[in-house]
C-alpha cells in the first residue's frame, strides 16, 4: 500500500468537482487530488440520455479558465436566438480535455480515476483502484471536497419507485433511441425536464402527439430560457434578476411570487388550466412549450404505483393502455433535493449550491470563499447553501437564500471582482455592456427592487438550515 499527501482530495470529477479544482488554482497554491470511479471526467454527463443537451447557455458552464462551444448564438431550432446549448458528448470531450490540458499539467492535480474512494480517519483517506484492486493512503492536509453531494439522479442509474410485471416494456430515455419497431404508443412517465425532452425528442421524431400519453402526478414551474442569456444578450439576464427582486419585494408567499413572475414573463407553466406546485428551476423555451402543449392525453391520477399489461394503477386509479405500448421512465429527480448541512466544517467541504440554478458558478465560488484567510464560520456565512426542495410553496425562502448570500460576497471585493468577471457567471459581459441603454435601465431597476427585496425577506440563519423547509 503506498501513501501520498496533497492539501484537497476532491471526490468526484464531474462538473462541480472539475469547476472547484480549476478556480483553487486560480486563487491559491495548493495541491490537490481529484478521485472517481468513472474512467473519464464528466460525471453523470457520462450516463445521461444521448439527446439530452445544457438547459443554459454553454458560454456559462463548465471551468472557469476554459470555454465550452464558440459563444455562438443559435440560428434555428427551438434554441433560436440564444446562446447554444452543448450535448452531452460534447460537455464529456470538454472536461477530458480540461483535465488534460489545464489540470494535470499545472503540477499541482492528480488525478485518481476508475477508483472507489473510502474513509479511514481523520485526515486519512483510502483509493482503492476498481481494476487492479491497489490501495493508496491519501494524508489530507487542508480539506476533503465531497464533490458527489450534489451528483443529479437520472433514469438510466436508478429503478422506478413502482411495480412493474415482467411482461411491460419499461425503458430509460437512453434506450429510446434503440428502439427496433414502433410500439403501440408511448407513456412518458415524470413531469420534469427529462420528461420534457424525452416527449420533446418524440415529437421532433414525427410521433403523432395522440400517440403519447403523459403521466404528470403534478406540474411545475419552468424559467422562459430567453430571459437567462449572456453577452450581447446580458440586459436579459439582469432583466431576468430585476423582474425577480421586485416580484420577491412585494410576494407574500411562494405560490404568490410564481404567479408574479409569470405575470412579468418569466415563469412558464405546461397547462394553463392547472397551477403548478413544484420548482426546480428548470429553463425551457417557449418553442418547446408550443410543442409539449400539443399533447393533449395528460394524466393526473397521481404517482404510479404499478404497471402491468392492462395499463397503469395510481394512487388515486387505474388507466387502461393497449397492448405493446411502451413505458419511458423519466421520474428521477434531475437535481435531488439534498440535506442541508454547513458547507465548511472542521476538514471538509461539502459541495452544494450558492447560486441558483448554476452548479459550476457555484463551484468555483467556494474555491474563491475557501482561498480567503477567514474562519469556517466567517466562510459559511458567505455561502448560504440554496436548496431546491422540489415545492413552489419554498420559493420565498429559496429566494431569500440565493439573495442574502450574494449580497453579502458582493461585500468583499475579492470575491465579487472574481464573481462578475468569471465565465461561469450567467450574466457574463455585463462589465463591457454596463453602459448600453438597454443594460444601464435594467441595472438601475435591479439596483432599486434588490434593496427592498433584501430589506423585506426574512434573513436566512447562517448555517443556511434552520430557515429553509425539509422535504421528505
Amino acid at each position: 500500500m503506498s501513501r501520498v499527501e496533497t492539501d484537497y482530495l476532491v471526490v468526484g470529477a464531474g462538473a462541480t468537482g472539475m469547476a472547484f479544482v480549476d478556480s483553487l488554482l486560480k486563487h491559491t497554491d495548493a495541491e490537490t487530488i481529484i478521485v472517481d470511479r468513472r474512467d473519464l471526467p464528466g460525471g453523470h454527463w457520462h450516463n445521461a440520455y444521448p439527446f439530452v443537451r445544457l438547459h443554459q447557455a454553454a458560454s456559462c458552464y463548465g471551468v472557469s479558465s476554459t470555454d465550452l462551444g464558440a459563444n455562438r448564438i443559435d440560428t434555428f431550432g427551438h434554441n433560436e436566438g440564444m446562446y447554444e446549448l452543448s450535448s452531452a458528448a460534447e460537455i464529456c470531450h470538454y472536461f477530458a480535455d480540461v483535465m488534460e490540458r489545464v489540470l494535470l499539467p499545472s503540477g499541482r492535480v492528480r488525478f485518481f480515476n476508475m477508483t472507489e474512494f473510502r474513509e479511514a480517519g481523520p485526515g486519512d483517506y483510502r483509493l482503492v483502484s476498481l481494476l487492479t484492486g491497489k490501495e493508496t493512503t491519501v494524508h489530507v492536509r487542508r480539506r476533503l471536497v465531497d464533490a458527489t453531494y450534489m451528483e443529479p439522479d437520472i433514469p438510466s442509474r436508478r429503478p422506478p419507485a413502482y411495480e412493474v410485471d415482467s411482461d411491460v416494456t419499461l425503458i430509460s430515455p437512453n434506450d429510446l433511441v434503440d428502439l427496433a419497431s414502433a410500439p403501440a404508443g408511448f407513456t412518458v412517465i415524470g413531469a420534469g425536464k427529462t420528461a420534457m425532452d424525452a416527449c420533446t425528442w418524440l415529437l421532433e421524431r414525427g410521433v403523432d402527439p395522440g400517440s403519447i400519453s403523459w403521466v404528470r402526478s403534478r406540474d411545475g414551474w419552468f424559467i422562459d430560457r430567453s430571459w437567462t442569456q449572456p453577452l450581447d444578450l446580458v440586459h436579459t439576464r439582469v432583466r431576468y434578476q430585476s423582474a425577480w427582486a421586485e416580484a420577491a419585494a412585494n410576494a407574500s408567499s411562494g405560490r404568490e411570487l410564481a404567479r408574479d413572475l409569470e405575470d412579468a414573463g418569466l415563469f412558464l407553466r405546461l397547462d394553463e388550466r392547472t397551477e403548478p406546485s413544484a420548482f426546480r428551476g428548470a429553463t425551457i423555451s417557449k418553442s418547446e412549450l408550443l410543442g409539449l402543449a400539443s399533447i393533449e392525453r395528460v394524466s393526473r391520477a397521481g404517482r404510479v404505483q404499478r404497471i402491468h399489461s392492462a395499463g397503469l394503477d395510481f394512487t388515486e386509479g387505474h388507466e387502461s393502455r393497449p397492448h405493446g405500448e411502451i413505458y419511458v421512465d423519466c421520474t428521477a429527480t434531475g437535481l435531488r433535493t439534498i440535506e442541508r448541512r454547513p458547507i465548511f466544517e472542521a476538514d471538509r467541504l461539502t459541495m452544494q449550491y450558492v447560486t441558483p440554478g448554476y452548479a459550476c458558478w457555484s463551484a468555483g465560488i467556494l474555491a474563491a470563499v475557501e482561498a480567503l484567510d477567514e474562519d469556517d464560520e466567517a466562510k459559511n456565512h458567505l455561502s448560504l447553501p440554496v436548496v431546491y426542495t422540489g415545492r413552489v410553496d419554498d420559493l420565498l425562502t429559496f429566494t431569500s437564500a440565493f439573495m442574502h448570500s450574494s449580497e453579502r460576497r458582493r461585500s468583499r471585493p475579492g470575491l465579487a471582482g472574481w464573481s462578475a468577471d468569471t465565465r461561469l457567471n450567467p450574466a457574463r459581459g455585463l462589465r463591457d455592456r454596463a453602459h448600453l441603454p438597454a443594460v444601464s435601465s435594467e441595472l438601475a431597476r435591479l439596483e432599486h427592487w434588490q434593496a427592498l427585496a433584501l430589506s423585506t425577506l426574512e434573513q436566512p440563519h447562517d448555517s443556511g438550515m434552520a430557515s429553509l423547509g425539509t422535504e421528505s
